[in-house]
C-alpha cells in the first residue's frame, strides 16, 4: 500500500515576522522591547532590519526566536499558533515605518493607510477598525519615543488640545507633536522636545491630523 505524503507547510518571511510582532504584543511590548527583554540588541526585531538595503529578506535566527519565546514566557506551540493567519483574534492593525509615512501613496486623502509597504502589528485590543501603527526610527522624537517604539494612530478619534498627534502636510511632511491650539486658520504644535520652538501650520497646508492613542515602548 502506498501512503500519501502529507502536504508540507512552507512558512513565509512575513508570517515569521508577524508572529514575532504578535508575540511581542502578547507580552505587552513593542518588538524592540521584546528584543531588550530577551537580551538581544534592541533593534534585532525592528522592521528596518527585516529586509537588507539591497532588498533581500532577512530572517530571524532560531536562537533569537528561542530567546524571544523565553522572554515572553511562551512555548513553541504558542508561537506556531501566532504564525497562523487567523491568530491574534483579529487584533492587528496596519504598520508602516514613520520615515516612510511621508511617501506618496502611503495614505489616501482622508489619512487612512493606502498602497504598498504596509505590514501588520498585533496588539491586545483595537476597537477602532481604522487605527494604524507607525514604527519610530532613530531618536529624533526622544525622550518621548525612541528607536523601535510603536505608536498607534486613530484617524477617527477626536483631537483635543494637549493630545499627541501625527500631522501630514499636503506637501508630504509628517510631524509628530503635541497639539497646543487649533483654530479655523492654523494648527499650533509643540514639538515633543520642549526645548524646540513651537510651530504653526496653516489649515490650508494640512493634509490630515490624527491622534496618537497608544504607544508600546
Amino acid at each position: 500500500m502506498v501512503r500519501q505524503a502529507k502536504a508540507q507547510r512552507i512558512l513565509t518571511h512575513d508570517q515569521i515576522w508577524v508572529a514575532l510582532d504578535r508575540l511581542a504584543a502578547r507580552a505587552g511590548l513593542s518588538p524592540s522591547g521584546l528584543a531588550k527583554r530577551a537580551g538581544l540588541d534592541p533593534t534585532t526585531f525592528n522592521r528596518s532590519k527585516r529586509v537588507t538595503p539591497d532588498g533581500r529578506e532577512r530572517w530571524p535566527s532560531t536562537e533569537s526566536i528561542a530567546k524571544a519565546l523565553a522572554a515572553a514566557d511562551a512555548s513553541m506551540d504558542i508561537f506556531a499558533t501566532l504564525i497562523d493567519d487567523e491568530a491574534g483574534d483579529g487584533r492587528t492593525v496596519p504598520l508602516l515605518g514613520l520615515a516612510q509615512a511621508g511617501a506618496s501613496g502611503a495614505f489616501d486623502e482622508a489619512g487612512f493607510p493606502s498602497g504598498k509597504g504596509w505590514t501588520e502589528f498585533a496588539l491586545p485590543a483595537a476597537e477602532d477598525s481604522r487605527i494604524f501603527a507607525l514604527e519610530i526610527a532613530g531618536d529624533a522624537l526622544a525622550p518621548v519615543y525612541r528607536d523601535g517604539d510603536i505608536i498607534l494612530v486613530s484617524p477617527g478619534a477626536p483631537v483635543r488640545k494637549g493630545d499627541r498627534v501625527v500631522v501630514k502636510t499636503k506637501a508630504g511632511e509628517v510631524t509628530v507633536a503635541t497639539l497646543k491650539r487649533r483654530t479655523a486658520k492654523a494648527l499650533e504644535l509643540q514639538p515633543l522636545d520642549a526645548a524646540q520652538a513651537e510651530r504653526t501650520i496653516a489649515v490650508g497646508d494640512v493634509g490630515w491630523i490624527a491622534r496618537i492613542v497608544w504607544a508600546s515602548q
